[in-house]
């Protein structure tokens, strides 16, 4: 069961990343009925003994394989432009935050307040608590309000990094130069690991981000008590 489930995708936080599971089952189950399909006709064609000696063309039947791929095509290339206009849209966010890729951490600056920025590093092996996790916790996560809209702005200083949370449905490129953005919420409270996922690096694979989501009203108190300091 174990094996399985690290070939699956991780449980959808955000209605973001519901949308990309029902469409990789869409996708996934379009692929099944054509493995199936394609090989029970090769599996005929192998053991039967029928022939036709006289067999110049058959036009019906090169109308219907052109007809039926181009049908499952429209499925799949639908729901997958669909997704793809969802995913870029940016509907009035309540928090716009920006995210700053280092070699090897990461900065968050909350646009919204003042002087609210700190920057994120991976946790050292000696400063590990029993609750935390090697390699993927930090000293700084970044806090957000779940069942919020957030408007994510994502840049780099130095080199191209990669702003991942596998379970939000996020990934998005950090360009030096350039300013890309995202939208994502939270549908429930917790923990959310990611990871730069682009190669930036020696230090490409200890740059983990975590990210907390939290209910409002102690997101409201966190934001009185930064501002405090």
């Amino acid at each position: 069961m174990s094996t399985w489930k690290t070939l699956m995708l991780q449980d959808s936080s955000s209605p973001l990343m519901e949308q990309l599971s029902y469409f990789h089952d869409h996708t996934l189950m379009v692929l099944v009925i054509i493995t199936m399909l394609v090989s029970q006709l090769m599996i005929s064609l192998f053991f039967n003994k029928f022939s036709h000696r006289y067999l110049l063309e058959g036009q019906m039947i090169e109308i219907i394989w052109t007809i039926l791929p181009t049908l499952t095509l429209i499925f799949i290339a639908i729901p997958s432009l669909r997704l793809i206009y969802i995913l870029d849209e940016v509907n009035n966010p309540m928090i716009t935050i920006k995210t700053i890729g280092h070699q090897w951490y990461w900065s968050y600056e909350y646009s919204d307040f003042k002087n609210i920025e700190f920057d994120s590093f991976m946790l050292p092996m000696n400063e590990l608590n029993n609750y935390n996790f090697r390699l993927l916790d930090v000293d700084n996560r970044l806090i957000i309000p779940f069942e919020s809209n957030i408007r994510m702005l994502i840049t780099a200083a130095d080199v191209i990094h990669s702003w991942t949370i596998p379970s939000l449905g996020v990934k998005i490129d950090a360009t030096p130069g350039r300013l890309n953005q995202i939208s994502f919420s939270s549908n429930r409270t917790g923990l959310f690991f990611g990871q730069c996922s682009e190669i930036c690096g020696a230090n490409h694979s200890f740059m983990p981000i975590v990210m907390e989501s939290i209910s409002p009203n102690y997101f409201i108190n966190w934001i009185s008590k930064m501002t405090e300091i």
